[in-house]
C-alpha cells in the first residue's frame, strides 16, 4: 500500500470525520491505523479506509481493541 498516498488519504478522511489517532507505515509494507471516535463515525471511517485513494490496493482490515488514548487530532506518525 505504500507509495500511493495512503497515509495522507487516511489522515484527511479522519480529520473530515472527526476521528482522532494516527497512521504509520510498517516495515513489512502494511499500514497501522490507531483511531478513536464514536462507533458510527468509526464505521464510516473504516469504509473510507477500505476504499483507499486511487491506486491503493487495500486487501483487508484487521481490528484490535486498544487501551483508551487521549488524542485530540489525527496525525501521520513517521
Amino acid at each position: 500500500m505504500q507509495g500511493v498516498g495512503f497515509r495522507w488519504f487516511t489522515r484527511n478522511a479522519a480529520r473530515e470525520l472527526g476521528v482522532a489517532g494516527k497512521v504509520r507505515n510498517l516495515p513489512d509494507g502494511s499500514v497501522e491505523i490507531e483511531a478513536v471516535a464514536p462507533e458510527g463515525v468509526l464505521k464510516h471511517f473504516k469504509e473510507r479506509v477500505l476504499e483507499g485513494p486511487p491506486g491503493a490496493g487495500v486487501s483487508g482490515l484487521n481490528e484490535e481493541a486498544m487501551p483508551a488514548q487521549d488524542w485530540d487530532r489525527f496525525d501521520i506518525d513517521r
